[in-house]
């Protein structure tokens, strides 16, 4: 899988949006982002543009990336199944150029109380959480310059336990474990990761159905900060993370407030 360039010669000399609109911490940069085609990937790879990046996405969906592509003018595309590891090697290892920052916002949580474990389900939910996170990992002194960043998209929900929440409890006290360790091991290159409460995405609409309206109204009245976080909020603090150069192995908390409430 090798990514498809979305400019001709042409397009590649114009200029990107005005950078002085959210400043220039990224000018010059490129930013990766897999599963870059909506949600907070997309609102991500937005901001970075923004700020005067290129941008590469990939996404499964081919026409959905495609879309997004277009209203980035990214400088190229891959739509492939990112827990596809073949697939990734050959997208990653036919990169058209370095990359300075990588965002991994592939896949959603799995919610199933043990008597109703899908194990098939269950395992591509570790491939998206822990196996992409590593083999990108594997891949990033070769495709990333030094000093860039690594940023792997988890939860927060389930620190608290309750039914349901076996595997998803996991993968909340993994991935931070995973991205200490990577940013050790991967140094100068950063790693950090964006711990997120709900978001008010496609996805969390797929999850919750009939039920999205009733959990915004909560959170509007619940949280301290007495709204639903958004994938721009994510976006701020994933471009943050890309220019702050101090920052590696942490775990950043982005959820209006979600854990200091009680119950």
């Amino acid at each position: 899988m090798t990514a498809q360039s979305t400019r001709t010669e042409h397009d590649a000399r114009r200029p990107g949006p005005d950078p002085s609109r959210d400043g220039q911490e990224l000018d010059g940069q490129t930013v990766l982002v897999i599963g870059g085609s909506g949600g907070i990937g997309f609102a991500t790879a937005q901001l970075a543009r923004a700020c005067g990046a290129e941008t590469i996405i990939t996404g499964r969906d081919g026409g959905r990336l495609a879309a997004a592509a277009a209203e980035l003018d990214a400088l190229a595309t891959a739509a492939f199944d990112a827990t596809d590891g073949e697939a990734l090697d050959r997208f990653l290892g036919a990169l058209p150029q370095p990359v300075d920052h990588v965002l991994i916002t592939a896949g959603g949580p799995y919610y199933a109380p043990v008597d109703e474990f899908d194990f098939d389900r269950a395992g591509r939910d570790i491939e998206e959480h822990l196996w992409l996170p590593i083999r990108v990992g594997q891949h990033a002194r070769r495709m990333m310059r030094p000093g860039g960043s690594l940023l792997f998209v988890g939860g927060t929900g389930a620190r608290r336990p309750d039914r349901g929440l076996a595997l998803i409890s996991a993968m909340t006290a993994a991935m931070p474990a995973l991205t200490q360790v990577l940013a050790l091991e991967l140094a100068p290159i950063r790693v950090n990761l964006l711990a997120c409460g709900f978001v008010d995405t496609a996805l969390s609409a797929s999850l919750l159905g009939s039920h999205l309206d009733e959990r915004r109204e909560h959170l509007r009245a619940t949280l301290p900060i007495r709204r639903v976080v958004g994938p721009e909020d994510v976006a701020r603090l994933a471009v943050h993370l890309m220019s702050n150069t101090a920052l590696t192995g942490a775990t950043y908390d982005v959820d209006g407030g979600q854990q200091v409430v009680p119950g």
